[in-house]
């Protein structure tokens, strides 16, 4: 199995991952107890794989695309944020919706947006270039727009320390391994073969990271499908309107048509795998509800992710 027979099929992989996950997740309390055990070393894992793709030494030249910059900020992080707030209102009287939904939406993806933005004919690379900095801002943002989006509720649910535990364990930890790789690979043929080892991971570790965040949460979305309901025409409408935000921003920073598409894909892809340890952190009477709200949100994109593969190249033309 090589590395690119995985990257060419690692769609298809992921939707039958998930198929796996569902099916034992339904079937047995043990593998969806174990499942829930590994979410947090399983994404640490993606991460540092996913973390090993970027140039980090050489990021000046992507990173120095200061429009396309400007506009994927500006999407995700203006734009998005008020959209997810109008969307949300309807949600105000059930606050485990309400924060689930808050959770998912404000973050911007950084792991498989990077595979549908290649296979959407986006951009990739800047893409790819732009995640660490996506990371820093949402998990520094994500508390500042919870406050203002849950008002009088936020005090009971924003609590900082799973914020910073997330942040250590999932982000600065595989981030500072992932350089310090990388650097060290300059000098170590050692270091440099390990490197290439971990080239063919991402797939398999994404994979695997769908396995456990499904299959230990799948059993509570079916029982409390009723309950999230109230969830399916706002995470419908967020599909919809998602890359229509993008696609505005970029054009508003004049981005050529592959950037622009980039733009799209990134605003409307969202961070599940990653806030999920945050919804399950939440205070024990809405962490349930919460984390399955923030499932149901994966669940629906990956079918909207397909549409997009299509939808977007079409109506993202060349000028």
């Amino acid at each position: 199995m090589s590395r690119d027979w995985l990257e060419q099929n690692q769609v298809g992989l992921y939707f039958v991952a998930v198929t796996v996950a569902a099916i034992a997740g339904l079937n047995s309390a043990a593998f969806a107890g174990l499942a829930a055990a590994a979410i947090t070393p399983a994404i640490a894992v993606l991460m540092y794989a996913m973390f090993l793709q970027i140039p980090f030494l050489e990021l000046r030249q992507p990173l120095a695309n200061h429009r396309f910059l400007g506009a994927l900020l500006l999407a995700n992080f203006v734009l998005v944020p008020l959209l997810v707030w109008l969307l949300t209102l309807p949600l105000a009287s059930n606050k485990a919706l309400l924060a689930g939904a808050l959770l998912v939406l404000l973050t911007p993806c950084i792991d498989y947006v990077v595979v549908f933005t290649h296979l959407g004919k986006g951009d990739s690379r800047l893409v790819l270039a732009a995640t660490p900095l996506l990371l820093l801002l949402q998990l520094l943002l994500l508390p500042l727009y919870l406050q203002v989006m849950l008002g009088a509720q936020a005090g009971a649910v924003i609590d900082i320390r799973p914020f910073a535990e997330a942040f250590v364990l999932l982000i600065v930890i595989p981030l500072l391994a992932a350089v310090a790789t990388e650097f060290g690979g300059r000098r170590s043929a050692l270091l440099r073969s390990w490197s290439a080892g971990w080239a063919w991971l991402p797939v398999p570790a994404m994979a695997a990271v769908l396995i456990v965040v499904v299959g230990s949460q799948i059993g509570a979305v079916t029982a409390q499908f009723e309950v999230l309901a109230p969830l399916l025409p706002v995470y419908g409408a967020f599909l919809l309107l998602g890359p229509v935000l993008g696609f505005f921003s970029a054009r508003l920073f004049g981005l050529n048509t592959t950037a622009t598409r980039a733009v799209a894909f990134s605003a409307a892809t969202r961070n599940s795998l990653v806030v999920l340890p945050l919804a399950l952190a939440l205070p024990e009477s809405i962490r349930g509800l919460a984390a399955a709200a923030v499932i149901c949100q994966t669940l629906m994109e990956l079918i909207g992710e397909l549409v997009y593969l299509k939808a977007i190249p079409a109506l993202i033309k060349g000028r």
